[in-house]
């Protein structure tokens, strides 16, 4: 097994939930989105996340608007919705068990009885 395979595949399961995050502090375009997971080195490009954006907004978690942009077309501005708000919220709960429970398994692995 390749590790740089599983450690992509980590990164993917957690990227909506990073969208989420990301859209829960403000609006944010693709290109916005984009270089907030990259300054995190969760490297992202838009083939990826436009599909995720629109499965996200097909299921009620974002809406978008479009807004003129002084530096070329106008911009598609995604927001988190109340649905979306809700679903990071329980997220969130969702990733503190996750820490907790791989935190206890790293312990015992890590102990001196093991």
């Amino acid at each position: 097994m390749k590790l740089d395979n599983t450690k992509a595949q980590m990164r993917k399961g957690v990227l909506e939930y990073c969208i989420l995050s990301i859209l829960a502090n403000n609006d944010a375009y693709a290109s916005d989105i984009i270089n907030q997971l990259k300054e995190v080195r969760m490297i992202v490009v838009e083939g990826t996340l436009y599909p995720l954006l629109t499965r996200q907004k097909n299921a009620g978690l974002l809406s978008y608007r479009w807004e003129e942009s002084q530096q070329g077309p106008p911009r598609k501005y995604y927001t988190l919705t109340e649905e979306g708000r809700s679903f990071l919220n329980e997220l969130d709960r969702s990733w503190k068990d996750l820490i907790t429970a791989v935190g206890s398994i790293n312990r015992k692995r890590n102990s001196p009885d093991s």
